[in-house]
């Protein structure tokens, strides 16, 4: 109830103040951004409803590219050196999505960080609300840590041009980067379902109904993510992303990465009796080792003694049955 009136203080259509973006570049010493459009003063007027729904234009996707392959560079450049490594982000793309009533902007974001070298980066797509309620939360959170972060003011007008989308990429650029740099925010519970939980939510729901292929790749992406974020709250969403990517893949006939994802999983899990997932991968790595002519006597012989200890029925309750009845909050 208390999050009502003030959410009708920020409407969905009133964004970013132009003049506040450059305050922000100006305030976060340290940051990266990686846009290179200039800040000219525009006057107000209202909102473009005919706005290019791509507004980045080819030149600047092309831009873009190379600017996340120098990233990547730069990555295999200083992974040897003592300088702490931060994620970096950079704006990909921005749309205008039409879902009326409402209009908004959908920004996506490569996260790029740790990792493996030759793997693409990461990404994750948010709209302005969902970055003024990872402020706002924070803010309540976090009063110390968050004191020298600046948030843009909205502003009720030309949100849709390409110049604003342009300033606003560049700042929400910088406040992730800002809050990745604050150890503090960096382990918040908030800052890591802003990054994750979106996309867990709609593979888990792709899974359920079926769409394995699609909910594959977002699977993979949240395990990319979660890698590179370092989840520090404990393995469980690591172990509910490798259960989607186990059941995803044994649906589309993979069984050999179906049975990877299992082992992966029990290396997560160790020695930690009895855990509810516990029991239906050593069930899956069984039955998957047995159709690939592995071995899978250590998982029998473990499987076996939960049964017999009580702590898991008989047969146990399979990866995809946890997975669909699994509320992700």
């Amino acid at each position: 109830a208390a999050a009502g009136p003030e959410a009708e203080q920020f409407p969905e259509s009133s964004e970013l103040e132009d003049d506040d973006a450059e305050g922000l570049s100006s305030r976060l010493s340290g940051t990266l951004s990686f846009t290179s459009a200039e800040d000219d003063d525009e006057e107000d007027g209202e909102d473009d409803d005919d706005a290019d729904p791509d507004p980045l234009s080819a030149g600047d996707r092309r831009g873009s590219q190379l600017l996340t392959r120098q990233l990547q560079d730069f990555w295999k450049k200083s992974r040897n050196t003592l300088v702490p490594q931060r994620l970096l982000f950079e704006v990909t793309n921005a749309t205008v999505v039409k879902d009326p009533p409402s209009k908004y902007v959908l920004y996506t974001l490569a996260v790029m960080g740790p990792g493996p070298l030759d793997s693409p980066p990461a990404q994750i797509s948010r709209r302005y609300s969902d970055f003024e309620r990872l402020h706002r939360n924070l803010q309540r959170q976090f009063r110390g840590p968050m004191a020298g972060v600046s948030f843009p003011r909205k502003r009720l007008r030309r949100n849709f041009t390409a110049e604003t989308i342009a300033r606003r990429s560049r700042a929400f650029e910088q406040f992730l980067g800002h809050l990745q740099a604050v150890p503090e925010l960096r382990q918040a519970a908030d800052l890591q379902d802003f990054f994750v939980l979106p996309e867990l939510r709609r593979a888990q729901s792709l899974t359920c109904t079926g769409l394995y292929r699609e909910a594959l790749a977002l699977w993979a992406n949240a395990w990319q993510l979660q890698a590179q974020l370092g989840i520090p709250c404990g393995p469980d969403r690591r172990l509910l992303t490798l259960a989607g990517l186990a059941v995803c893949h044994q649906e589309l006939e993979d069984a050999g990465e179906a049975r990877a994802c299992c082992e992966k999983a029990l290396q997560l899990l160790g020695a930690k009796n009895p855990h509810p997932l516990l029991a239906p991968f050593l069930e899956a790595h069984v039955r998957l080792s047995w159709r690939l002519g592995l071995e899978k006597r250590h998982s029998e012989a473990r499987l076996q003694a939960l049964q017999e200890a009580g702590l898991t029925p008989t047969p146990p309750p399979s990866l995809k049955e946890l997975l669909i009845k699994e509320v992700l909050d």
